[in-house]
């Protein structure tokens, strides 16, 4: 024979005979961790009229609750207190985690909401698409900088050496010669003059090298000539030079 399922029934605010229990607990303002059994069972009882009085069917639950009830209150009574008291406090600590229990499915309720569902995110393909907008000289700035940061690394170009590695080689002993030939021929030049005709840099260094190289070699001497300096060999200066120099 199939058993019947038991039928939960709802009185007004009682979910259960537990949830009754605790009710007539907090109303009475009874010990919950020491039940007055024989109050609790009047209150119970008259509870248990009023739902008879109102015609409703009552769950079996709650008629078990009330032999239990009536089971400890006898118990107590016996000489044998022990067990009473035993069974007062099994039921002492349902009520208690009853307690627990709807306290917590109340702030469950009032904070979570079971009307949703949560999985597990998708294994979805990333879009690799780039879906940003810039401004045409944004980008343009963007590209020139990133252009420049990868010459950086590159090596330097052969233009970057041409001041240095390209410019033209001058000896400077052909520049004595040159000044010893300008001397031969004139007495004496002005300081400037012999730089005529040089522009080139290299030139220019080294005729000034060359000037050097032959007042200390005591073979030319500069003086002033109305505020002027001038350039004039020395007595034997010119030795072994001629003209055909």
């Amino acid at each position: 024979m199939m058993k019947q399922e038991q039928l939960l029934y709802k009185f007004d605010v009682f979910e259960g005979p537990l949830d009754l229990l605790l009710h007539l607990i907090e109303k009475n303002k009874l010990n919950i961790y020491d039940i007055q059994i024989s109050e609790l069972l009047e209150q119970y009882m008259e509870q248990i009229n009023i739902m008879q009085e109102q015609d409703l069917d009552i769950a079996g639950e709650f008629l078990s609750m009330a032999s239990r009830l009536v089971q400890i209150k006898s118990a107590m009574l016996l000489p044998k207190y022990d067990e009473g008291e035993k069974m007062r406090e099994e039921l002492s600590g349902q009520l208690i985690e009853y307690q627990k229990c709807k306290k917590m499915a109340k702030f469950l309720s009032e904070n979570i909401s079971f009307d949703s569902f949560c999985r597990e995110p998708m294994k979805i393909k990333a879009d690799m698409k780039y879906k940003r907008t810039h401004l045409p000289n944004s980008l343009t700035g963007s590209y020139m900088a990133a252009v420049g940061r990868g010459k950086a690394k590159l090596p330097p170009s052969k233009d970057a050496f041409s001041d240095i590695v390209a410019r033209r080689v001058v000896s400077v002993s052909s520049k004595i010669i040159g000044v010893m030939r300008k001397l031969m021929k004139n007495e004496s030049i002005r300081y400037e003059n012999i730089f005529d005709g040089s522009v080139d840099k290299s030139e220019l260094v080294a005729i000034f090298l060359a000037i050097l190289e032959l007042i200390k070699g005591k073979r030319v001497r500069i003086e002033e000539d109305e505020g002027e300096p001038v350039l004039k060999m020395n007595v034997g200066g010119g030795k072994n030079w001629t003209k055909e120099d």
